[in-house]
């Protein structure tokens, strides 16, 4: 169909960075080496002095389609996502309706592979009343992600409080379970507690660390129990981090773990900065979870770095505190934030690969990608560690049009992003014509 061969790039991956040749045929990596010539007519690429890392495997994100797609599309989202290195995505069911049939789940599928750039999955919905619906899932295994769990509620109708219900979904599910873990009753005793709060700093105070912990908690208790796989979604707290261990190799660990860019990067001393623009779930808390997290990161205790993308409008986001939505545009520039922090020398770019690509492989078993291999697809990102990006209203692909780094100049610049070896981004303009796939899972 195609080939590609990119010449003399510092081949990140598994741990190490190396300069070689990659050989890019029919959407994947035919070989890696030295010296590879072209034939047939392949492009070539001189990345002499450029970083090609695997692509980006986002493991959360909320795209908004359908039902809210003045806030974002599938398609709008998936092209910000290869203009920042993003390859594939993993997609929340709190749409509208929610993602709680099958059916509407394939629905979802449909709309991506109409005109997602990106490759993509999607997260099958819990709700109170729909156990034996989820359950299917079982014998999908192969072809979703997971099932989502809200044991708080955020974005949407979808807090799962039965206590019937999460019992059968971590005794019966044969899948990832993946929750978001705030509790409720702790969160409406804080709301009491503020009534009259009316700025984004009473957000932390709301929902706090003790509502996160005991949720996460709760969570970790019901999977030993019945020795479920789970995936606890954006950690945000210095306390929950004693719930989880790095004893074990990521391949044989039942209980994992996820930390998300804003919550690595900005702290509660920023709500007088920006307000509404970080008001999220869980709230971005304290300087001293930032720190914890970060230690925590480079340990092992969390195993995978993901952005929670979660676009609304900028008239939503200046509406007065209590009604304006908590959600971040961010996986445009998830991996250029990370790699800033390279720059810092805060973490290494083989580290950044490994939380951003391989583990979100190996966590969800997805066959054949996350990682620069023979026989892998070619879902790529060359970067230039030379040269900046500067983030404005021109450049920003989110459909919202605004993101809480406007006027930032990141360090670093994507300058090819591949999706299954063709290229979807290429020095600031996205290749429209690009469909991702299905992810596929080894299960």
């Amino acid at each position: 169909m195609f080939s590609t061969l990119i010449k003399n790039a510092v081949v990140v991956n598994e741990g190490q960075s190396l300069v070689c040749d990659v050989l890019i045929k029919d959407g994947l990596i035919e070989k890696l080496g030295d010296n590879i010539s072209a034939t047939g007519g392949a492009k070539e690429i001189n990345a002499e002095g450029l970083y090609l890392l695997p692509g980006v495997i986002d493991d959360q994100v909320h795209f908004r389609e359908p039902g809210l797609t003045t806030k974002a599309t599938i398609a709008t989202e998936a092209r910000a996502a290869v203009a920042g290195g993003t390859t594939s995505f993993m997609e929340m069911p709190n749409t509208n309706p929610p993602a709680l049939t099958h059916e509407l789940l394939e629905q979802k599928y449909a709309i991506a592979a109409a005109g997602s750039v990106a490759n993509y999955s999607f997260f099958m919905g819990v709700a109170n009343n729909n156990t034996d619906e989820v359950l299917r899932t079982n014998d999908r295994k192969k072809e979703v992600c997971g099932v989502k769990i809200f044991m708080g509620s955020s974005t949407g109708d979808m807090l799962v409080d039965n206590y019937l219900t999460l019992h059968k979904i971590f005794s019966e599910s044969e899948v990832l379970i993946a929750t978001h873990c705030e509790d409720e009753n702790i969160i409406k005793a804080n709301k009491a507690k503020y009534p009259d709060a009316d700025n984004a700093s009473f957000h932390p105070l709301i929902r706090d660390a003790e509502a996160c912990f005991e949720s996460s908690f709760a969570a970790i208790q019901l999977a030993k129990k019945y020795n479920s796989r789970l995936h606890v979604l954006h950690i945000s707290t210095a306390k929950e981090l004693q719930l989880f261990s790095n004893m074990l190799p990521l391949t044989d660990k039942r209980i994992t773990s996820e930390v998300c860019v804003h919550h690595l990067h900005f702290t509660a001393d920023d709500y007088a900065k920006y307000g509404n623009l970080i008001k999220c779930n869980p709230a971005i808390k304290a300087p001293e979870n930032k720190a914890a997290l970060w230690e925590a990161l480079l340990d092992g205790r969390l195993d995978v770095i993901a952005t929670d993308h979660a676009p609304h409008t900028w008239e939503e986001k200046q509406l007065p505190y209590q009604q304006a939505p908590a959600g971040v545009p961010l996986v445009q520039h998830a991996l250029l934030l990370m790699l800033q922090y390279v720059k810092q020398g805060r973490i290494t770019i083989e580290k950044v690969a490994e939380k951003m690509s391989h583990a979100p492989a190996q966590c969800f078993q997805i066959a054949n990608r996350g990682y620069i291999r023979e026989g892998y697809h070619a879902d790529l990102a060359l970067v230039d560690m030379n040269n900046t990006t500067t983030v404005s209203k021109q450049n920003i692909l989110y459909k919202c049009g605004w993101s809480p780094f406007e006027g930032h100049t990141f360090p670093a610049s994507v300058r090819y992003t591949f999706v299954n070896g063709q290229v979807a981004y290429e020095n600031g303009k996205v290749n429209e014509a690009v469909r991702g796939e299905r992810l596929k899972f080894d299960r």
